[in-house]
């Protein structure tokens, strides 16, 4: 029984780093990691107050972002010490710079997409299972032009990063917090 509570507090880190970076919510990121983590995330190598400043920055121009967690594979290496593979798709749309704009109608976003595995060191302190080291692998990325793939009006609702995406309103009306 304890390794189905271990593998669930696992996947609930999994899913808050997965939903934070969607979200911009940083803290939310931040609550995957222990605050010694590493992270060697392709462009970026380091700690955890690093990540989170990469993030922000790689993300600013970002409309939307969405993350798909496959399966996970879990291998226990005792009651504190997990290795553990996830598989993902990110999809991110984002206006394009003043450089790609200029062969682009206004409404033109750009798409880029990401598939592949979080490869994590899971270490459980102090009761809380969180990542000690992600290395990020990659299987393949790719980049479109998202024609008429900008925000437009309409009766749709779309995704904000912005704290008034409607995950963030439910939570202030369940909650009482954002």
């Amino acid at each position: 029984m304890q390794r189905l509570i271990d593998k669930d507090e696992i996947r609930d880190a999994i899913v808050r780093y997965a939903h934070g970076v969607d979200r911009g919510d940083w803290e939310m990121v931040r609550s995957g990691y222990h605050p010694d983590a590493y992270d060697a995330h392709g462009e970026y190598c380091g700690g955890v107050d690093g990540l989170l400043r990469w993030l922000d920055e790689r993300f600013a121009g970002v409309d939307n972002s969405m993350h798909f967690l496959g399966q996970s594979l879990f291998e226990f290496a005792g009651p504190e010490l997990a290795l553990v593979e996830t598989c993902f798709v990110s999809h991110r749309l984002r206006a394009p710079t003043s450089a790609e704009a200029s062969d682009l109608a206004p409404d033109d976003a750009i798409v880029r997409e990401g598939w592949g595995r979080y490869v994590d060191r899971f270490e459980r302190r102090n009761g809380q299972w969180r990542v000690a080291h992600r290395t990020v692998v990659m299987e393949a990325m790719s980049s479109a032009i998202g024609r008429g793939g900008r925000r437009k009006t309409g009766p749709q609702r779309w995704s904000d990063r912005k704290g008034s995406d409607r995950v963030n309103e439910l939570r202030v009306e369940i909650f009482g917090r954002g």
